[in-house]
Formats: structure tokens, sequence, C-alpha cells
């Protein structure tokens, strides 16, 4: 129990200081929005008596207070569940994050979980066959292939698939003009509009197989394996129960962090696809210098990265025994 309110301590902490570096940061960022505001009614003609209360009628705060007034009260509001509202939308960024997360979860949540698991495959594949052809192959192309960022993938994708040979649609994230629902053309259309940023990160998933490969010629190593075939175990048990488990073990920590993180990776991917996600919207803020929308897409990545590590300090110990009571990050 120690442990675990330990543990939560930590997450608390971490959340609070990122969001104060983040707004600290983005406040003080050059062309900020209080800047870019005035600027605007400036050239809109609005007296300069006037420019104040117009300034905290839209931004939703004084010009004029220092900042850690300014501060004290977004932190205030973020605790009662208010984050504010979009400057150059007019929409609550909570309603805003709540349109466009779950897009995002849908589409790199399949891209993790198929690079995580086709690395896997192809990673037990290369140590299988270690030294022979196939290895030599789906080696060279995962340290190729991990080495070109995802959205040159992307890139290339949209190119081809879809503007030379159009067989993808080129942005969006469902087929326009129809009514969403349960139904199949609506389905099959968000699916089609999914398959080329998931088939890009996908492509990039080579470091996963290569961390596989090593990780299983270790364990094949281990006398434990010579023990269980000496006990007449099947190759299936021994591959699936020994060696598949084992080697598995150092990558669920990567996995677990790939899981929060994933949110942060939306960024140009949903951008180069136009997908109307949380990384597309928080490119726009950037773009016009939109804090409240800024400052709650990093709370909700900062939430997600820490959540996925103390899930994997809670869960590392289901899947290895060894760590059992030993309150540590043996990972």
């Amino acid at each position: 129990m120690r442990w675990l309110l330990k543990r939560l301590g930590q997450v608390v902490i971490t959340i609070y200081v990122v969001i104060t570096l983040s707004f600290v940061l983005i406040r003080l960022m050059p062309g900020n929005v209080v800047d870019a505001l005035i600027a605007q009614l400036e050239t809109e003609g609005v007296e300069a008596s006037q420019i104040q209360a117009q300034v905290t009628n839209l931004a939703g705060i004084n010009p004029e207070d220092p900042i850690h007034i300014a501060y004290i009260d977004y932190v205030t509001d973020v605790l009662r569940g208010d984050l504010g509202t979009s400057l150059w939308s007019g929409k609550e960024v909570s309603v805003m994050i709540a349109d466009t997360l779950p897009w995002t979860v849908f589409l790199l949540s399949w891209a993790t979980f198929l690079s995580f698991f086709v690395g896997i495959a192809l990673g037990a594949l290369m140590a299988y066959y270690e030294g022979g052809r196939l290895d030599l192959g789906l080696t060279s192309y995962a340290m190729v292939a991990g080495s070109i960022p995802y959205y040159v993938f992307a890139v290339l994708l949209v190119l081809f698939l879809s503007y030379r040979y159009q067989i993808f649609p080129t942005s969006g994230r469902a087929p326009n003009g129809m009514a969403p629902g349960f139904t199949w053309p609506y389905i099959s259309g968000v699916i089609n509009h999914a398959v080329l940023p998931v088939f890009s990160l996908v492509l990039s998933g080579g470091i996963a197989s290569l961390s596989m490969r090593g990780n299983s010629i270790r364990v094949l190593g281990e006398d434990y394996l010579r023990v269980a075939r000496l006990r007449g175990l099947s190759d299936r048990t021994i591959a699936v129960q020994y060696v598949a488990r084992n080697a598995l073990l150092p990558m669920y920590t990567g996995f677990m962090i790939s899981l929060g993180s994933m949110f942060s990776g939306a960024v140009i991917l949903e951008t180069v696809f136009s997908y109307y996600g949380m990384g597309f919207i928080l490119v726009q803020s950037v773009d016009h210098r939109d804090y409240p929308v800024m400052l709650g897409c990093f709370m909700v990545i900062t939430i997600a990265v820490v959540v996925a590590l103390f899930v994997a300090d809670l869960t590392y110990s289901k899947i290895d025994p060894r760590v059992e009571g030993t309150n540590s990050d043996t990972y």
C-alpha cells in the first residue's frame, strides 16, 4: 500500500509539474495570444480604451495581470473541470478534445497494436531462421524502415495511393456528407480513411521486430530451454510458454510507453492526412497562438503517458512473477 501511495503521489506531481511548465512556456513564447489579439483589435480599429476589455472578453484573461495571477486562475479553472474556450473557434476546449480524442485513439491504437504484433511475428521468424536468407532480408528491411520517419511513408502513400492511383481518400476521417451511424457504408468509409495513416506507422515499425529478434535469440540460448527439451515438451509449448513469453518481457514497458505517447505522434500524421483528430487541432492551435487548446492537448498527452507508465508499474509483476513483491522498478 505504501508503494502504491508513493506511485500515485509521483503521478500527481509529474502531471502538475508538466502542466505548470507548459503554461509558463506557452505564455512566454514570442507572439503570445495576448499580443496577437491586441494587434488584431488595433488593426480592426478598436479604440485603445476598449482593447483591454475586448481581450479579457475574448481570451478570458486580463492582459495586465502578471503571469502568476493568470497561472492561479488557470489552475483554479482546471480543478473545476474548465479548460477554457478556444480563441479561434469559440468552442469549449473540453468539447473540442472530446470530439477529436476518440478519433485519434481509434487511429493510433490500431497502428500501435499492429506495429507491435507485426514486429513480434517478424522478430520471432528472424530469430527462428537466424543466419538464413529470411533473417537477412527481414533484418535489412527492419533497419531501413526503422530509420525512416513515419511521416515520410505517409507522404509517399498519399502521393501514390491517393493522388496518383486514387485508391484511398486524400484527407478526412469519414466520408463527406454521410450521416454518422453504425451502418456499414459509414463504418467502411471510416476504415477506408484510416488505412493509410495506420499503414504508414506499421511500415516504420521495424524497431520492434529487431528488439524481438534480439530477445528471442538471447532466450534461445538459456539453459532452461535445454531442460524443457529433455522433459519432452513439444516445440509449440517451448516456443509459446518459454521463448515468446520471456522474449516479450523487456518489450512490455516500451509497449505501454508507446500507448501513452501515441497522442504526441498524431501531430504530424494527422496533419499530413488532414485527419481531424487531437493532433490536428493541436497544430492549428499553435498556428493561431490558441493557448487554451494547446494546454488542453498537452494535458491529455501528459496524463496518457503518466497513466500508461503507472499501469506498467502495476501490471509488470503479473506477467513476470520474479518481480512480485519487490516494490521496485525492476523493468
